[in-house]
C-alpha cells in the first residue's frame, strides 16, 4: 500500500444511519463506493442529487471527485452529470450525486444501493499570465 495516503474526516449524518461510509471494495480499487440515503425513481431523461447521508472535511490542497459507477452506466444507462464532480475542501455540507437516467426505463434506486465512486485527488493551483503571444507548437491552432 501507498504511504501516501490521505485522511478525510467524515460525520455522518442523522439520514445516513446504518449505511457504509466511503469504502473501497478491494486492494486495487482506484475509488470508493458510496451509497444512497434515499430511495429514488428516476424516470428516462430525470436527474437528482441523491443525498448520501455524511458530509466531510477533505485537507487543504486536495479535492474528492466524483465518478460514475461502470456497471451502472453500461447496464442502466445511469451516470452522473458534471462527471468527474468536484467536492472542494471548504464545502462541509452533505455529499450529493447528481444521478442522470439515459437510459429507456424507470430505474429505482434503492436507500443503500452504491450509486458512485469517490476519488481523492491533489490539486495544483495556477495563475494566468496575459503575453503578448504563445509559443508555437506542430499541431498550432
Amino acid at each position: 500500500m501507498p504511504s501516501d495516503r490521505v485522511e478525510i474526516r467524515v460525520k455522518r449524518l442523522n439520514n445516513g444511519a446504518g449505511l457504509p461510509l466511503p469504502v473501497y471494495a478491494s486492494a486495487g480499487a482506484a475509488g470508493m463506493d458510496i451509497c444512497a440515503a434515499e430511495a429514488v425513481k428516476l424516470k428516462p431523461g430525470a436527474r437528482f442529487a441523491v443525498p448520501t447521508g455524511f458530509a466531510v472535511a477533505i485537507p487543504h490542497g486536495y479535492e474528492i471527485q466524483v465518478r460514475p459507477r461502470s456497471g451502472l452506466a453500461l447496464k442502466h444507462g445511469i451516470t452522473c452529470l458534471n462527471t468527474p464532480g468536484t467536492i472542494d475542501c471548504d464545502y462541509r455540507g452533505e455529499v450529493k450525486v447528481i444521478l442522470a437516467n439515459l437510459g429507456d426505463d424507470n430505474f429505482e434506486v434503492k436507500r443503500g444501493d452504491r450509486i458512485a465512486q469517490l476519488v481523492p485527488a491533489p490539486v495544483q493551483r495556477a495563475t494566468f499570465a496575459v503575453v503578448e503571444a504563445l509559443s508555437d507548437t506542430a499541431r498550432a491552432a
